[in-house]
């Protein structure tokens, strides 16, 4: 399956790609030489470490080239008064009463624990392109469904946002 990213979040992860390539992989490949020198490795930790963390570094550059290679680009533009991309919404849930507040994100930024939801998860796909005031129906399955009603919405940016790790 393709991710569906925006220009910007492609721009984050070149710009991430790059400096993992000119900064830290130059730091890590010096680590590793250093730590090789210092003569047996069946006992130096710092050898290991250094090693660990070179691949790590490896991988995150290749997970993120895949990415570029593999994804759907998608426009994050959206009309003032509608949910779309990178928006800030306040929800009331219709049935308890309580009000969350959720910023509908790419898959490469999504985190449901800081209220940045993806815009492919059941309550980013039921809020998308509705407005304040209205009441969308969320259904995670045939068992779990849910209203939830617009109260608020904010038209913000990715300036701050975070791609996420593995």
């Amino acid at each position: 399956m393709y991710d569906k990213l925006t220009k910007s979040d492609i721009k984050k992860m070149e710009e991430e790609i790059e400096y993992r390539k000119l900064v830290v992989r130059p730091k890590a490949v010096e680590d590793v030489r250093e730590a090789a020198a210092q003569g047996d490795r069946s006992e130096n930790f710092e050898y290991y470490a250094a090693k660990k963390f070179n691949r790590q570094n490896n991988s995150r550059i290749n997970y993120l080239e895949n990415m570029i290679k593999t994804a759907t680009i998608i426009d994050d533009e959206s009309k003032e008064d509608e949910v779309g991309l990178n928006n800030t919404v306040t929800v009331e849930f219709v049935e308890t009463g309580m009000t969350q507040q959720f910023k509908i994100v790419t898959t490469i930024r999504g985190d449901s624990l800081s209220g940045m939801i993806t815009n492919e998860s059941p309550l980013g796909k039921a809020l998308l392109h509705h407005k304040v005031g209205d009441v969308c129906h969320v259904k995670v399955s045939d068992s779990v469904q849910y209203d939830v009603k617009i109260t608020a919405l904010e038209n913000t940016d990715d300036a701050g946002d975070e791609i996420r790790s593995f």
